[in-house]
């Protein structure tokens, strides 16, 4: 299987810079995986397609302000830092860049004094890890010193730092936004509970490692990078219950979608679970647990349509996209939504 088979040309002008002024004003391309049949809405119409029964499992993690920049203490150097996940206390796996300029030993300091961090380690793949040393709370500091660590496709400033968290965020560790609840309000999810959708949260810190590109032809040569995912026992007992009842579990987003086929995979049942996985799904995976998926559009020949395309047939998700930019859509991650039923 060939990353070529999962591209598509996208027109540059259809790239979302900037969030849609209300999150549900978005546009919703419905998709019916088994008939391929399409129907264009607006986001807050999800409420007509979900049923009494069914649940909506979101990913609750906040992103962090996780771009800073450092001055390397004996030549005055800037380097700046992307955090991508915690390794133990006050030790974190980064980005650097520029990657010389930030060897082993060497120290940097962030926020005029308010941080200071040390390269313990040059990993083989280029990443740093750094130990951090502060006075006070380290994501107080974050707050008064990191930027959004948008992805490069996105040039333009982002006025609010809360348009690239959803309403229902709280476990801070992501390095990236669940972008598909993006589109959900406080009131459009009460609105959901009142028809008797319920509701669950799981936790996975999104890693860069989820939006890397396939760089090898063959997908299945690709490494997915590690990301930490929780599944409470609540979740665990409303997922069960909600198949019992004849409900669908509809996964918000591909991070959620992830989370609950590695608690499958590294349980074999619907269970409390929690680890770390780099399940990498693509065409010919066997899903376990979803029935439905709301997700975003995503980049050409990454692991992202890959995972699309398992759910509901290559030829049928390509399809989509091609009906979606020949509507205009707005694609990635400030971007519209699809609903695959």
């Amino acid at each position: 299987m060939n990353k070529k088979d999962f591209y598509y040309d996208l027109p540059p002008e259809l790239i979302a810079q900037t969030p849609i002024e209300k999150r549900d004003n978005s546009r919703l391309l419905v998709l019916d995986k088994d008939t391929g049949k399409i129907s264009h809405k607006h986001f807050y119409d999800i409420i007509d397609e979900l049923m009494p029964n069914d649940c909506l499992i979101l990913n609750d993690s906040r992103v962090l302000p996780a771009r800073i920049y450092g001055t390397r203490e004996d030549t005055g150097a800037v380097v700046e830092f992307l955090l991508l996940n915690k390794r133990a206390e006050n030790i974190w796996e980064t980005i650097a860049g520029p990657g010389k300029k930030a060897k082993e030993g060497t120290t940097f300091v962030f926020g005029d004094g308010l941080l200071k961090g040390k390269v313990l380690e040059v990993l083989p793949d280029g990443n740093r890890i750094i130990e951090f040393s502060y006075t006070g709370n380290f994501y107080n500091i974050l707050d008064k010193i990191g930027s959004m660590p948008l992805p490069h496709y996105i040039t333009k400033k982002l006025a609010d730092k809360e348009r690239y968290q959803t309403v229902y965020s709280k476990e801070l560790g992501s390095a990236a936004a669940p972008t598909a609840g993006l589109h959900f309000t406080k009131e459009l999810l009460a609105k959901a509970k009142e028809k008797g959708i319920n509701i669950g949260f799981v936790t996975l810190h999104v890693g860069l490692g989820t939006f890397r590109p396939v760089k090898v032809d063959n997908i299945l040569d690709h490494k997915m990078h590690s990301e930490h995912y929780e599944v409470s026992r609540e979740t665990a007992d409303l997922i069960k219950a909600t198949k019992q009842n004849g409900g669908r579990v509809i996964s918000v987003g591909t991070t959620s979608c992830r989370t609950l086929e590695s608690m499958f995979k590294n349980e074999g049942e619907i269970k409390e679970s929690s680890g770390w996985t780099d399940i990498f799904i693509y065409p010919g995976y066997k899903f376990n647990v979803i029935d439905a998926l709301i997700t975003n559009f995503h980049l050409p020949e990454s692991t992202l349509i890959m995972l699309v395309s398992a759910f509901c047939g290559r030829e049928t998700a390509l399809n989509a996209y091609s009906e979606a930019i020949r509507e205009k859509y707005r694609f990635f991650s400030f971007g519209d939504s699809m609903f695959i039923k």
